[in-house]
């Protein structure tokens, strides 16, 4: 399979990623590029973006760029530090890019942009690589 086909069967059995509204913008072996519009409901109590929303846009985005070689993998850390806030209506978009590619495992930094192409949020992810091979 290719990278984008895995990606795109990924993404038929993800309903959360579907509920957060992700647009896949670019998939290549090793990254991907995927974007969300900002909801009410996914606002806290400050009227901003809720700390998980810009996580799991960055999480799903990780999970995207690390299937893209093949084989099935699952991740085992991931941190996020937010830098700016996000409001209703701002477009995200999250950039997954391969930092280390073994055999076992893998290495990925996440940049989140607003609409004005500001850093929002770093993100960075450790995956496992299992013995699945996507078919």
């Amino acid at each position: 399979m290719s990278p984008s086909e895995i990606v795109q069967r990924m993404y038929a059995h993800d309903a959360f990623s579907q509920w957060l509204g992700i647009e896949i913008i670019k998939v290549e072996a090793g990254s991907c590029t995927i974007q969300l519009v900002l909801r009410e409901e996914m606002t806290n109590g400050f009227r901003i973006a809720h700390g998980g929303i810009s996580y799991a846009l960055a999480d799903s985005a990780l999970a995207f760029a690390a299937n893209t070689r093949g084989q099935q993998a699952v991740s085992v850390e991931t941190s996020i530090s937010h830098l700016k806030p996000v409001q209703v209506g701002d477009t995200l978009l999250a950039v997954a890019t391969e930092r280390r590619a073994g055999k076992r495992s893998g290495i990925y930094d996440v940049e989140v942009f607003n609409q004005h192409n500001h850093l929002v949020a770093l993100f960075r992810g450790h995956v496992f690589r299992t013995d699945q091979k996507w078919e």
